[in-house]
């Protein structure tokens, strides 16, 4: 019986790490996308995904809209806060040196976040109930919320939806070919400005959806909620390969359940520190990350 108990509670901790690790999958490829095509750590990115979760919260809150609808919302609005940002703040950089484009997107970080702040305040502002009515299902002795169900299906659905989009439509080989040669792209005719604005705007999107799964999550969204889950996912993306998509995949799951063992195993409060020191062990051992810089496929 001991054992059953210890397997049980093993499973248990691996579900709640499944739905946690969707959420930093959906972030993560967006860093992962953007690095491949324009070599940009973009430190923003947690924050568009704070700004979408706050679009969710409002368009449930004010237009009464359902959850899927929200979520729909906030990546579309989200789209178009991405390519804003690259247009005004990235692409006037792009033959700069990379420290100005990384200082840019910290910058760009901070700006989002205290403009949120100055607009709505800076307390935290708590899903209503009726966004997502919590119910629990018991099976063998497991026990899983419809949120976890929510979140990994919908988290599944999209990563399937942009590997379609990579591996069959015209933009996708559009995308890749401009991540493995941007000059050679040109000359075969493929708009690089076009092809990158489409990459923002889709790894934009898929923050804006895991900005409004980290709301149905934890039930609250503030302006400041996007710098750790932001961190962590960029943590998934150099776990798995930073610059290729199953990497951050496979990175966004691996960092949730790690997450979820170490609060359930050991202390939450360390949590924090074992996301960080992963990503150190992987520059010393394997600064490649798991799938390696030349396998793969990148954007």
């Amino acid at each position: 019986m001991k054992e059953v108990a210890i397997l049980l509670e093993f499973m248990q901790q691996l579900i709640n790490g499944l739905s946690l690790g969707a959420i930093y999958a959906l972030i993560a490829l967006g860093y992962t996308m953007v690095y491949g095509i324009i070599m940009l750590i973009n430190f923003a990115h947690g924050d568009i995904m704070m700004v979408g979760a706050f679009v969710g919260f409002f368009s449930i809150s004010i237009l009464g809209a359902n959850i899927v609808v929200a979520m729909l919302f906030a990546m579309v609005t989200c789209a178009v806060l991405g390519v804003v940002i690259e247009k005004v703040a990235y692409k006037p950089l792009r033959n700069s040196t990379r420290i100005a484009a990384l200082i840019t997107a910290i910058g760009m970080s901070l700006f989002l976040e205290y403009t949120t702040i100055f607009l709505l305040g800076p307390s935290q502002k708590v899903f209503p109930a009726s966004a997502f009515p919590a119910k629990n299902y018991y099976l063998m002795g497991l026990n899983i919320s419809n949120k976890d169900i929510f979140i990994f299906v919908s988290a599944v659905v999209l990563m399937m939806i942009l590997q379609y989009i990579i591996k069959r439509t015209k933009t996708g080989k559009a995308m890749r070919a401009v991540s493995l040669d941007k000059d050679a792209a040109v000359l075969m005719g493929i708009n690089v400005d076009k092809t990158i604005s489409i990459t923002f705007a889709i790894g934009s999107a898929l923050a804006a959806a895991a900005g409004v799964m980290v709301g149905v999550y934890y039930n609250t969204v503030n302006p400041l909620m996007g710098i750790i889950p932001g961190l962590k996912a960029f943590v998934a993306a150099v776990l798995g390969g930073i610059g290729i998509v199953p990497g951050a995949m496979v990175g966004g799951f691996v960092m949730g359940i790690l997450e979820t063992m170490v609060s359930g195993y050991g202390n939450s409060l360390y949590r924090d520190a074992v996301a960080f020191g992963v990503l150190i062990l992987i520059l010393l051992i394997k600064p490649t990350g798991l799938f390696g810089k030349n396998t793969g496929e990148k954007v």
